[in-house]
C-alpha cells in the first residue's frame, strides 16, 4: 500500500508552483526597485490629490454634519432594511421562502453566478452589500447646499468607492473564485498574480489592465481592412479614399471626421459592422480622416490647426481627387464638435475658398452645448485643469493612457473590476475582442489644443455663445449654420448625454432631423442593419425639451443606418457618376489603407 502523501485533486505541480513563486518574487522585487528609483528621482513629487477629491468630500462632510436629523433618519432606514434582511435570511435557512430585500440593477453582471442566489451565505453577502451601497449613495446624493458640480463629483466618486468594495472583487467573498481555487488547488491565484505582474511591467510600473489578447489583431490585417488608398497627408491627417464596389456612385462624396481622441477604425472594425464599408456598398465615394497620434513635437498645435489641417484641408483634397466642390460630412464625437465649429467658420467667411463646400452635416454623438456635460464634467474644474496643464506642459501632450483611464472609470464595473476578477482572481487570459483592442489603442492630445478644448468648451461653454470663440481669428456663431443637419444621439451615452446633444437642435438654422439610438456612445453608433441589435426613435417635430421629443417619438426596430441613408441620399446628388478609383484623380495614391498614422501607438513614444 502506497503511504506517500498525495497532492489534492486539482493541485498544481509543487515543483512548477515553486518555480512560479520564485519568478513572481523576482519580478515583484524588480518592480518595487524601479518604483523606488523613480520616487527618488522625482523626490516622491506629484500632487497627492490631483482630482481634488479631498476638498470635495470635506465640503460634503460639513453639509452632512450640519443636518444631523437627516443622518439619523438615513441610519434608521438602514437598520430597518438590515432587520428585514436578517429575518428573510433566517426564514430561507429554515426552509422557507422570502422575497429579496435588495436586488442588483438590470444589467449588473457582478452577481450572475448562481451561487449568489442559491447559497445562503453568499445571498446574504450580496444583499448586505447592495443595501449598504444603496444607503451610502442615497445618503450623499441630494445633500442641501452643494452646488451642482460638487454634487456630481460626490456622486461619481462615491460610486467608484462603492463599486471597488463589491464582494465580487475579493477572493473570500466571491463564490466563483472560491470554486476555481478549490478546483485548481490555487493555480488560478498563481496565474492571476503572474497576470498582474505582467500588466505592471507593461505599464512600466503603472497599473494597466490588459483587456484583450492584442496578439489576435493587426490593424490593416484583420481589422480596418476595407480597401482604399491614402491620397493626401499633412502634419495632422492622412486622407483615405476607399475603393468603390459599385459601377456608379453618388455625385457628392462623403467625408467622415472621426474623433482624434480615439482612432478612426472604430468605424471599420470588421467587414460586417463597418460603417465605412457599408457606405461604400451603398454607392458613396467615401473619404475618412485618419488623425496623427501626436507627440511632443505637436505641443503647439491648436484647435484652429485641427480645423485648417483637418476638414478644410480634406475638402480641398477631395475636390482635387474628384472634381466636386460640395461634400456631405459626418462628424463623430469631438469630430462633430469640430465640424460644427468649421461650419460656423465657413458661414462667417463667405469670401474664403471653403465657403459653401459642405452640402449636409451629420453629427454622431457630438456635443456642442456643454452646459450639462455628464460625468466627464467631474474631471474638469479649475484645480484639475491647472494640474493637467502642468503635466501636459512637461511633455507637450496628454498621455493616451490618461484619457483611457478617464473613460474606463466612467464604466468601472465593466472596464476595470470585471477584468480584476477575470484576470487576477480567476487567473484567466483575456479574450480576443476587437472593440477592446481598439479601446486600448489610445491616442495622445497636443497640449495647446487640449487646454483650449477643455477650458473653452467644457468649463466655460463658449462654443454656444455668439462670438464666444474665434477660429483662425474669426468669431463664430453656431446659429449661422444653415446646411441640412442630421443629429444622431444614443440614449445610454455616458460621454455625450443625449439630452445635452439635443440642445443643438435649438441652435442650427437649417432643417434638422434628430434621431435617438438605443445603447451607448459606441454600440449605439456602430449598429449595422444585419445585426438587428438595437432600435431607434424618430420624431419629425423638434420641440424645445428633449423629454417632449421622446414622448412624441416613434420607436423602430433595427439600425438607424438605413434612416440616415434615406436622408443623406437627398443631398448626395444623382447616383450616375462613374465609380472613382483612388489615384485616378489629381491626387496620386500614396499607400494602402489604413495608412501610417493609424499604426502609431501611444505606447511607442
Amino acid at each position: 500500500m502506497d503511504d506517500q502523501p498525495r497532492a489534492p485533486i486539482g493541485a498544481p505541480d509543487p515543483i512548477a508552483a515553486a518555480r512560479s513563486l520564485a519568478d513572481i518574487a523576482e519580478r515583484a522585487q524588480r518592480l518595487i526597485a524601479d518604483f523606488l528609483a523613480r520616487q527618488a528621482e522625482t523626490g516622491g513629487g506629484g500632487d497627492p490629490d490631483p482630482l481634488n477629491i479631498g476638498g470635495t468630500f470635506s465640503e460634503l462632510a460639513g453639509k452632512l454634519m450640519a443636518d444631523p436629523a437627516r443622518l439619523a433618519s438615513a441610519q434608521l432606514s438602514l437598520w430597518q432594511d438590515y432587520a428585514a434582511l436578517w429575518h428573510n435570511t433566517a426564514r430561507r435557512m429554515l426552509g422557507g421562502t422570502a422575497e429579496p430585500v435588495a436586488t442588483p440593477d438590470e444589467g449588473d453582471r457582478r452577481f450572475k453566478d448562481a451561487a449568489w442566489d442559491e447559497i445562503e451565505v453568499f445571498n446574504f453577502i450580496k444583499q448586505s452589500y447592495l443595501l449598504t451601497a444603496h444607503w451610502i449613495q442615497s445618503t450623499v446624493s441630494g445633500v442641501d447646499g452643494l452646488d451642482a458640480k460638487t454634487a456630481n463629483k460626490v456622486d461619481f466618486y462615491t460610486r467608484q468607492f462603492v463599486n471597488a468594495l463589491s464582494p465580487s472583487n475579493f477572493l473570500l467573498t466571491n463564490p466563483e473564485v472560491l470554486r476555481a481555487t478549490a478546483e485548481s488547488g490555487g493555480q488560478n491565484l498563481l496565474d492571476g498574480l503572474g497576470n498582474l505582474l505582467r500588466d505592471l511591467e507593461r505599464g512600466d510600473g503603472r497599473f494597466s489592465i490588459n483587456m484583450t489578447d492584442a496578439s489576435a489583431f493587426e490593424v490593416g490585417g484583420n481589422i480596418a481592412v476595407t480597401p482604399g488608398k491614402v491620397v493626401f497627408r499633412n502634419d495632422l491627417i492622412e486622407l483615405i479614399q476607399y475603393t468603390p464596389v459599385t459601377e456608379k456612385v453618388y455625385q457628392r462624396p462623403l467625408l467622415i471626421m472621426p474623433p482624434w481622441i480615439n482612432k478612426f477604425y472604430i468605424l471599420d472594425l470588421r467587414q460586417d459592422n463597418s460603417l465605412i464599408k457599408w457606405a461604400v456598398d451603398q454607392g458613396h465615394t467615401v473619404f475618412v480622416i485618419s488623425w496623427v497620434n501626436p507627440d511632443g513635437a505637436f505641443a503647439h498645435k491648436t484647435f484652429d490647426d485641427y480645423m485648417m489641417e483637418g476638414p478644410l484641408a480634406a475638402l480641398e483634397a477631395i475636390e482635387q481627387a474628384t472634381g466636386e466642390r460640395q461634400v456631405n460630412v459626418i462628424g463623430y464625437c469631438i469630430g462633430g464638435t469640430l465640424l460644427a465649429g468649421t461650419l460656423a467658420y465657413m458661414a462667417a467667411t463667405p469670401e474664403t475658398r471653403w465657403h459653401g463646400r459642405v452640402r449636409s452635416a451629420t453629427f454622431l454623438a457630438s456635443m456642442v452645448d456643454f452646459e450639462e456635460p455628464g460625468e466627464l464634467g467631474v474631471f474638469i474644474d479649475e484645480e484639475q485643469l491647472a494640474h493637467l496643464g502642468e503635466r501636459m506642459d512637461e511633455k507637450g501632450y496628454l498621455e493616451g493612457r490618461d484619457m483611457a483611464t478617464t473613460f474606463n472609470m466612467m464604466r468601472d464595473n465593466d472596464l476595470i473590476w470585471s477584468f480584476v476578477v477575470h484576470n487576477y482572481l480567476l487567473g484567466k487570459a483575456p479574450f480576443p475582442f476587437d472593440l477592446l483592442y481598439w479601446n486600448s489603442d489610445s491616442t495622445r492630445m497636443p497640449a495647446a489644443m487640449h487646454k483650449f478644448y477643455l477650458r473653452t468648451m467644457y468649463l466655460e461653454n463658449k462654443l454656444v455663445e455668439p462670438g464666444g470663440i474665434s477660429l483662425d481669428g474669426v468669431p463664430i456663431d453656431l446659429r449661422s449654420i444653415e446646411v441640412p443637419v442630421y443629429i444622431l444621439s444614443t440614449r445610454e451615452d455616458h460621454i455625450a448625454p443625449w439630452k445635452s446633444t439635443y440642445a443643438a437642435t435649438r441652435l442650427y438654422r437649417g432643417p434638422v432631423r434628430f434621431v435617438l439610438s438605443a445603447s451607448g456612445h459606441i454600440a449605439g453608433v456602430v449598429n449595422p442593419p444585419a445585426g438587428n441589435k438595437y432600435g431607434y426613435w424618430t420624431n419629425d417635430d423638434i420641440p424645445e425639451r428633449p423629454d417632449a421629443w421622446l414622448d412624441g417619438a416613434a420607436e423602430h426596430d433595427g439600425s438607424w443606418w438605413p434612416d440616415w441613408m434615406k436622408w443623406v441620399r437627398k443631398h448626395a446628388g444623382r447616383k450616375a457618376v462613374p465609380a472613382r478609383t483612388p489615384g485616378d484623380g489629381a491626387l496620386a495614391a500614396m499607400e494602402d489603407a489604413p495608412g501610417t498614422y493609424v499604426a502609431m501607438r501611444a505606447d511607442d513614444g
